[in-house]
């Protein structure tokens, strides 16, 4: 993969938990492959490729891929409003998270333990979601920049959707940081929409 594409392959994650989380908040349902790919990611620390933080491959970020793409497209008939104000959101976030060395640290022991719960449960249990949920609660919630998801307030009032949409937009940030670190910028966004795109098409195509 170009450095690029593993850029993309970040990015879409950061799309793929806000399209997932827009889709908790809406319908209460979400496939357990995409549920547990984005969860997965939060457990990964030492991957040897981009694509091994999501399983060895992208195919459970394709939704993440189709709502970026028509953001870059600016067609507004196919525009994902929800998931790119969201992805946004996680983007701009994930630069204040990366400020607080006091909150890394205590992100990265609380995933210590919920590895330790995830051999036990598995990892769409649960206690695995709950906890995942929680650790988002005690850390980016509470930033003054919050993320308002809307939806069903049915779905939305359910203990185990508010926990399983924070527990994608924890992986959203994780995302993020790790688009980041592969030298992904806001800007590209704006002024490189041409070549993302072009990047994009094909690896839809593979």
């Amino acid at each position: 993969m170009t450095p690029l594409q593993e850029q993309l392959v970040a990015l879409g994650a950061v799309f793929e938990a806000a399209v997932l989380a827009d889709k908790i908040a809406r319908t209460g349902q979400v496939s357990e492959a995409s549920m547990s790919c984005m969860l997965g990611s939060l457990l990964v620390r030492d991957p040897k490729s981009t694509l091994d933080v999501y399983g060895g491959d992208d195919l459970n970020l394709r939704d993440g891929y189709r709502a970026l793409i028509s953001s870059l497209e600016r067609n507004p008939a196919a525009l994902q409003r929800e998931p790119l104000r969201y992805s946004l959101a996680l983007i701009g976030l994930e630069r204040q998270l990366d400020k607080r060395d006091d909150m890394l640290q205590m992100m990265g022991s609380r995933l210590d333990q919920i590895q330790q719960q995830v051999e036990h449960f598995g990892l769409v249990h649960d206690n695995v979601i709950a906890a995942c949920g929680g650790l988002y609660q005690d850390t980016i919630s509470t930033f003054r920049q919050r993320i308002q998801v809307h939806g069903d307030m049915r779905f939305l009032q359910q203990p185990n959707n508010a926990a399983k949409i924070r527990s994608l937009l924890l992986a959203g940030i994780r995302s993020a940081r790790l688009w980041r670190q592969l030298g992904g910028h806001r800007w590209q966004l704006v002024f490189s929409r041409g070549k993302l795109l072009k990047e994009l098409y094909e690896l839809m195509r593979t």
